[in-house]
């Protein structure tokens, strides 16, 4: 992947149209905490639910009222697409991370219930703090959950078994689990498939029911279902019985364990110039040299 980001002192915030909604996302690049930025899975997976929201499991009418709970927030963007949707999200990080989402979350929900004439179909956003493994702040949101989603939460091998474990305690028999993820490390993925596969029923998304421009090959999609059924006095709500096809045929998408592929230079032929999702996948110096080229 790409590491010269558009992520610099510059750029304290992101702009990105989800399902008619301008969101105005802050971050701080200048923080040494991870969950202080915007991470590309997170705009795969909003993009992802736009695309898919006019049928099946992801239709508002089907998610209205979904209790939902998002681990390793961050900024908060990847909640946002659901509670669009009329979940009812309960955003969650560490403490030190809280401050920065309890203020996208305000000033964005405010923002659309004050421009929606129809605010009924909006869900809801609460945030708490939640450390993996913490017994009581787990208890504190009062799991089961229908949806459980993440985005980029796995990037050491130290943090898969204290997320597992949250996962699980979180879950109920007919929890549907979303992750997006960003390979960066192929030891990690590893062992992060074995770990979820031995617990969880997991499918790949397919590349196709992605956004066509929003996707990337090192970044991937996953829906999971517990293997075993779980005690029935911590079931979940039922989820329906849609199972839409969203998941990859054999082949059709690239080698998990492949590297992204660099930059077209179809971008600038078509173009003539790059946008801010392009910046962040082609890298922000290939940007700079683009920018005074006269085409």
């Amino acid at each position: 992947m790409d590491h010269d980001r558009l992520n610099s002192p510059s750029t304290s915030a992101i702009s990105l149209e989800v399902m008619g909604h301008r969101l105005h996302i802050s971050q701080d690049p200048n923080s040494k905490h991870l969950g202080t930025t915007v991470w590309d899975a997170s705009m795969v997976f909003v993009k992802f639910l736009e695309k898919n929201s006019r049928k099946g499991r992801f239709c508002p009418s089907k998610l209205k009222g979904k209790r939902v709970i998002e681990l390793g927030a961050g900024c908060g963007l990847a909640g946002f697409g659901m509670a669009l949707l009329g979940c009812d999200v309960t955003t969650t990080d560490q403490v030190e991370v809280l401050p920065l989402l309890m203020r996208n979350v305000e000033r964005n929900m405010s923002f659309i219930l004050q421009s929606n004439s129809d605010s009924g179909s909006i869900g809801s956003i609460t945030v708490a703090e939640l450390d993996w493994g913490n017994k009581e702040h787990i208890k504190a949101v009062e799991p089961p959950f229908d949806y459980i989603i993440g985005t980029d939460v796995v990037y050491s091998e130290h943090l898969l078994q204290p997320l597992l474990e949250t996962i699980t305690a979180l879950s109920g028999p007919k929890t549907k689990i979303l992750l997006g993820y960003e390979i960066r490390s192929t030891t990690v993925h590893e062992k992060m498939m074995e770990m979820w596969k031995s617990n969880f029923i997991v499918k790949d998304v397919s590349r196709s029911k992605m956004d066509t421009k929003y996707q990337h090959p090192s970044i991937h999609l996953y829906m999971m279902d517990p293997k075993a059924p779980l005690p029935t006095e911590v079931g979940a709500t039922d989820n329906g019985n849609d199972e839409e096809e969203v998941l990859s045929n054999p082949g059709e998408d690239e080698d998990p364990g492949a590297k992204s592929e660099p930059c077209s230079s179809s971008l600038v032929a078509d173009s003539g110039s790059l946008d801010d999702w392009e910046i962040r996948r082609c890298g922000a110096m290939a940007a700079r040299l683009l920018k005074d080229v006269k085409l």
